[in-house]
């Protein structure tokens, strides 16, 4: 069993949850399996082969089904590259890479080199937001546009949210899945059926412990390129008005506060296409 589920009989059920999303995909796709010193990473490939490149990096505790509901919009004008993060409840290797040095950065030169990949755009949500933003300071000119959705490592954690949904949940009054809903900032119909996914995840999932390490100021002003970042204004993971002052030392940054949404960021296909088609 891997230590990053609390169980076999969960890693399984989480697969199997998995592969459904997967057999439901909404264009064609590939699977590529690429050898890392980390690992084996599993990719989800799709798009017209000779489209530009576009990466993307999903959050902690998801996988590369996170994309279901932009996939369609991108596909249709990148060759999309989604890859599942090792150490997260997807089909690449347990290992969970220290945030504190150069090894994500080392493990994503290997997943492109393996994908014979040059330049590329790059889609990143909170830990893949982070993931990617690291590996723009750290490997200038591998990436020509990025886009963040609810990144860390610019606003601070918050955990009131967190401290409050735990006290209610020892006292019975609160489950996993109104943790998530809580967290995430999910309501209506619409955000069922991904609060099954992320119950499903979380218990049985062993979620990363600790902070995000945070940008430097001398960091964000190295970025070069164009950089979308998009944030709820109800963020309850990150400070999100912090989020976007500090976005703003980025050289050529777009930055939106989206009014009444939480960490989860949703909807936003179009105006990430239009931006990345823009660069």
């Amino acid at each position: 069993m891997s230590i990053i589920y609390t169980s076999e009989q969960g890693r399984e059920r989480i697969s199997a949850r998995y592969r459904e999303h997967l057999a439901a995909w909404p264009v064609p796709w590939e699977q590529r399996l690429v050898p890392t010193a980390a690992g084996e990473t599993f990719v989800l490939v799709c798009g017209p082969v000779d489209a530009p490149p576009l990466v993307l990096l999903h959050g902690s505790g998801s996988n590369a089904s996170a994309w279901r509901g932009d996939i369609a919009d991108w596909a249709a004008r990148f060759r999309v590259y989604a890859v599942d993060l090792p150490g997260e409840p997807g089909f690449s290797a347990p290992t969970r890479l220290p945030l504190n040095t150069d090894a994500c950065a080392n493990w994503l030169d290997e997943v492109l080199d393996g994908l014979e990949l040059d330049t590329v755009s790059m889609i990143g949500m909170s830990l893949g937001g982070w993931t990617a933003l690291d590996y723009v300071t750290r490997r200038p000119g591998r990436v020509d546009a990025l886009a963040l959705l609810c990144p860390g490592g610019l606003g601070r954690h918050r955990y009131g949210w967190l401290v409050q949904a735990l006290g209610r949940r020892l006292l019975g009054r609160h489950s996993v899945r109104e943790m998530a809903r809580t967290g995430l900032g999910l309501t209506g119909p619409a955000a069922e059926e991904i609060l099954d996914d992320v119950e499903l995840v979380f218990t049985h999932f062993s979620a990363r412990s600790g902070n995000l390490p945070r940008f430097s100021d001398t960091q964000l002003q190295s970025v070069g390129i164009p950089v979308l970042v998009i944030v709820g204004e109800r963020d309850a993971l990150f400070d999100s008005a912090g989020t976007a002052r500090r976005a703003r030392a980025l050289a050529d940054a777009q930055v939106r506060l989206l009014p009444g949404v939480g960490h989860a960021v949703l909807g936003q296909s179009e105006a990430v296409r239009h931006f990345l088609l823009a660069h």
